[in-house]
Formats: structure tokens, C-alpha cells, sequence
């Protein structure tokens, strides 16, 4: 997208420049490369951080120097409350994704055992606290909880301690690799409750690595499905990625698309003497319909996006689940 609004002759004259960095999904690494993008690149915001434990590293550096930390791909609740005036969130929460989880638990399935499965560090402390709190809205409670190490696909442990509590359902919050092993290992080992995923999981990577055992796993999502053409931004992501040479399309990528789309209305709205005050004063009074999605920031608010969607992984493909 960005590439789109540079041969379009960029914004109020400016072109976008995008430097992209590997933090590994490390927090040193993390610290490291946002340390470089602001003193050595001399970057004027940071746009489209990946994790909880790397946002984390990364925000407070952005934080003390001012810099603008845009579309993170987190759904982590200490960069929405309280507000940051630097933080600006487009996906919706953890707590929004857990929400919707839980209620199609017990609404729709009557499912009263819900265990958890996390990574151990920020990322699975931050889902699980959102799903902690949905189930107390229900005077519920997680009956028991396997842990992984971050980078690892080592789930043995997680998965002797979630069998001892032979729960009906298990909300996994970890990434691709780790949860498509652990449901693998899961059902050889006779555990065999339904499986639900925060979508920070990567749908289709999931899909992949999960193969024949990802069949019937529940994944919420943060934007429309990127196969959904009756959606008029998919239809539009859809043709700019074919214009790109792009024929592969994701939940991923297509967030990344929204994010820039948003991000590039706030720099439109600055003005040609942009600064970063202005960006963040723009963003502050930011009202948008992106092609089919209502987008809006306040003072008091920066989370963008409030919608979740559910999804069932049917024939190796995520399908829309509207029952509720």
C-alpha cells in the first residue's frame, strides 16, 4: 500500500520510506533494532511492531523519544489502558478476541471446562488475563493451565498438566508452531477438547503446520476474512496485491494493508508541514469508513478497530462461524 501512495506521488508531497527490521521475536533483539531505527535511521514513527514481548521492549524506548508506535500486531492490554498519546492500536484487543471466544463457549457449545494453554512470557500472560476476565463475567474460572517457552516447541509439560484437569475446551495463546504441535501431541496423548487460538496464532501458518489436526480449531480474527470479496477493502487488497505481483493473500498481510491505509488518512490529515505533533494530533481526531470497516481514535480512546470474527478451521480453510 504504501508502495501505491508513493507512485501516486506520496503524501502532501512526501514519499514513504519503510525500514524493516528482524527482531527474531526477541525483546533484546526487539530493544536493539528500535534503539537503530530511531537514532541511526532516524525513522520518523514506528509502524507495524510483531508481538507482546517485543512491543513491550520496544514502546518505552519509542516513548522516551517521542516517536509515534503505530498498528502494533498485539491485541496487549498495557498498550491501549491506560492511553499512550504515542500508542496507536488498529486491531482490536485480546480482551475483545477472548470476549467472543468464551461467549461461543458457553452460549452456543455449553461448555462449562475451560483450561489454557500459553506461551510463557508477556504474550501469554496478556491472553490469559483477557480470558481470565472473560470467564469471571461468567463466574468462571480456568481449571487448568500448560505453559511453552517462547521460540520452543517443547509443549510436553503443558500438556501433562492440562490432561490431569481434562478440560472440554482449551484456548491455546502461543504462536503457529508451538500450538500446531501442541494439538498434535494433544490428541495422540487422548486429550481431545475443542481448541480455540488467539489470531496472533497466523492463520495460515497454522493451518500448514497443524495439517489434518487443525480441522475443527476455532480462531477469532481481528479483520474480514481476506477471501471475503463482498468486503469492499478485501476487494480492494485483493487487487492491489495482484497489481503488486502479490497471488498469496492472509489475515497477516491484509491487517498489515489496513493498518497502512490508516496510517497513511493520519499523515493526509497532518498536513504538508508535518510533524510528529501534528501526526499525533490528526490521529487524536481520526474518524474513517476504510472501504467497509468504521476506524476511529480520540484522546481518551486508540483502538481503532472493535470488530472480532470467528472462525473454524474446516478443510484446511479458516470459515467464518456466525452462530452466537
Amino acid at each position: 500500500y504504501f508502495n501505491k501512495v508513493n507512485a501516486a506521488g506520496g503524501v502532501n508531497g512526501r514519499k514513504i520510506t519503510l525500514f524493516s527490521e528482524d527482531d527474531g521475536y526477541e525483546p533484546t533483539r526487539a530493544a536493539a533494532a528500535t534503539r537503530k531505527l530511531i537514532n541511526e535511521d532516524e525513522v520518523f514513527a514506528l509502524f507495524g511492531y510483531v508481538g507482546t514481548p517485543t512491543s513491550q521492549a520496544a514502546e518505552p524506548i519509542a516513548s522516551k523519544y517521542g516517536v509515534p508506535f503505530f498498528g502494533p500486531y498485539t491485541g496487549a492490554e498495557f498498550l491501549r489502558s491506560p492511553v499512550n498519546p504515542l500508542v496507536f492500536n488498529v486491531r482490536a484487543s485480546y480482551a475483545y478476541e477472548a470476549e467472543l471466544q468464551v461467549a461461543h463457549l458457553v452460549k452456543d457449545l455449553g461448555i462449562k471446562r475451560v483450561g489454557i494453554f500459553i506461551q510463557a512470557d508477556a504474550y501469554g500472560l496478556a491472553g490469559k488475563d483477557a480470558v481470565v476476565r472473560a470467564l469471571k463475567k461468567r463466574n468462571m474460572a480456568v481449571i487448568g493451565e500448560g505453559r511453552y517457552q517462547r521460540n520452543t516447541k517443547e509443549i510436553g509439560a503443558g500438556i501433562a498438566m492440562l490432561k490431569s484437569e481434562n478440560p472440554e475446551a482449551v484456548i491455546m495463546v502461543g504462536a503457529y508452531e508451538a500450538c500446531a504441535t501442541f494439538v498434535k501431541k494433544a490428541k495422540e496423548s487422548g486429550l481431545q477438547p475443542k481448541f480455540l487460538s488467539l489470531s496472533f496464532v497466523g492463520t495460515e501458518d497454522f493451518i500448514k503446520a497443524a495439517g489434518p489436526d487443525g480441522e475443527g480449531v476455532y480462531i477469532t480474527q481481528v479483520v474480514p476474512s481476506p477471501a471475503d470479496v463482498s468486503v469492499p477493502v478485501v476487494r480492494q487488497y485483493q487487487a492491489d496485491m495482484r497489481e503488486a505481483g502479490i497471488h498469496d493473500v492472509d489475515y497477516a498481510s491484509l491487517e498489515g494493508y489496513i493498518d497502512a491505509i490508516v496510517f497513511v488518512e493520519g499523515l493526509k490529515a497532518a498536513g504538508a508541514n508535518l510533524t510528529r505533533e501534528r501526526l499525533l494530533g490528526a490521529l487524536n481526531q481520526l474518524k474513517m469508513n476504510v472501504e467497509g470497516l468504521d476506524i476511529s481514535f480520540s484522546e481518551t480512546d486508540h483502538q481503532g478497530l472493535k470488530q472480532v470474527h470467528l472462525t473454524k478451521i474446516q478443510n484446511g480453510k479458516a470459515v467464518p462461524i456466525t452462530k452466537l
